[in-house]
């Protein structure tokens, strides 16, 4: 099966060689690589041309990661569809030939694995032990790595790409419509390196990432007054100690 990986860059270039140069060396041969930049003007798009393999470049796509994603997305011929992002890496050379492997039992129209993070120039492992994926666990709230997911481009289409309208859950309310039709086959490894630091969407406004969580999970209890409930309750508490954790943080800071 032909593998699309899609790196959306803007103004990326101090972390974008890594991320390329672990897409370039992986073992797998059938990869197609496709680069969206929003218009950077720093030297990311220098770097881009200076791959010396074939790759497909979108320029000028404005309007947010959102649309750059789904610009990569219509531009993917592969089987399987995934999006590193420019300042993450894949663990090694053999990371899509794992994919492949995995994705071969056609039962699953989609599979993730684990990240290592990178705090502070240091790789460690992830904080918590992430639960056993079912659709009801994903609902109680998202321990999916967008780096490390991979999705048939089939089910994409049946179930339409990222919500353009989303800044920080576009990815969270994508696996909730793929997890309605389809099992996702989970890989207890850690595949990709997510580079975690203030630039980060999904860091720099912990507490509106948070709102829209719960508004996304609200939106997929539609006519269940007791999931909805509960996931108001479980909200309430979360909101809570961010509140306090924020606070905690201000006051030694």
């Amino acid at each position: 099966m032909k593998i699309s990986v899609v790196t959306c860059t803007w103004n990326s270039e101090p972390y974008l060689a890594e991320c390329i140069q672990s897409v370039l060396a992986q073992s797998y041969c059938d990869i197609e690589y496709i680069l969206v930049d929003g218009g950077s003007t720093d030297g990311t798009l220098q770097r881009i041309e200076a791959i010396c393999r074939p790759i497909k470049i979108i320029r000028d796509v404005r309007g947010g990661i959102s649309c750059a994603m789904n610009a990569g997305i219509l531009a993917a011929s592969g089987d399987v569809i995934a999006h590193l992002h420019s300042d993450d890496y894949y663990l090694g050379p053999s990371v899509l030939s794992q994919v492949a492997a995995a994705m071969e039992d056609e039962t699953f129209g989609w599979c993730f694995g684990r990240v290592k993070r990178i705090i502070d120039g240091n790789l460690v492992s992830e904080k918590y032990s992430a639960p056993c994926y079912s659709p009801r666990r994903l609902l109680q709230g998202n321990f999916i790595p967008h780096p490390a997911t991979f999705v048939r481009r089939s089910l994409i289409n049946q179930v339409g790409r990222f919500n353009e309208s989303l800044k920080y859950a576009m990815d969270y309310d994508l696996w909730l419509r793929l997890s309605k039709i389809s099992p996702a086959k989970e890989l207890h490894v850690p595949l990709t390196a997510f580079r975690e630091h203030d630039g980060s969407v999904s860091t720099s406004n912990r507490q509106a990432a948070m709102q829209e969580d719960y508004q996304i999970r609200i939106s997929h209890c539609a006519n269940k007054p007791l999931a909805s409930l509960e996931h108001r309750l479980r909200y309430w508490v979360r909101r809570r100690r961010l509140a306090r954790f924020l606070a905690a943080q201000v006051s030694t800071g």
